[in-house]
């Protein structure tokens, strides 16, 4: 795994690393940031309603991103998930391995960017192509990312 890029998002270091080999284009530490505080960002969120940790990550998304976990864990572990959710840099392994595989452009302008990996996390990378405007959550997602956009 080679290292693409080090930064410090709310006191915690992270590297984001090219997953599998694959660098995955426009996802840096701003769009992590991005991507955070549009599902609240809490560090201290554990799981409700099947959604867990700071990025409020479903099972079927992580099964998606193919089982990342906390260093020597079994992905077959019942908590595996949970304890992998619940923590920054695990839950961006997730994040990170999601985006590798359904990154695409979803709002058709030619670049795959934050915008495209903010719709794939609200919607699912296989139906991302969906306005946000429709629904009082996507509306909440729109205007949580218009806060935090950047240059």
């Amino acid at each position: 795994m080679s290292l693409s890029l080090v930064s410090v998002l709310f006191g915690f270091t992270f590297v984001l690393p090219t997953i599998l080999g694959i660098h995955i284009s426009n996802l840096n530490g701003s769009c992590i940031r991005c991507l955070c505080h549009v599902t609240g960002c809490d560090m201290s969120r554990g799981c409700s309603d099947g959604y867990c940790g700071p990025f409020f990550i479903s099972r079927v998304y992580w099964v998606d991103a193919d089982k990342p976990t906390l260093p020597d864990d079994d992905p077959n572990r019942k908590e595996a998930f949970e304890d992998c959710a619940r923590e920054f840099h695990c839950s961006m392994k997730i994040i990170e391995s999601y985006l590798a595989k359904f990154g695409k452009d979803c709002n058709g302008d030619g670049v795959t960017d934050c915008f495209d990996y903010m719709m794939i996390n609200y919607h699912g990378g296989r139906a991302c192509s969906k306005p946000l405007f429709l629904s009082q959550a996507g509306r909440r997602w729109l205007a949580a990312y218009r806060q935090c956009r950047f240059p």
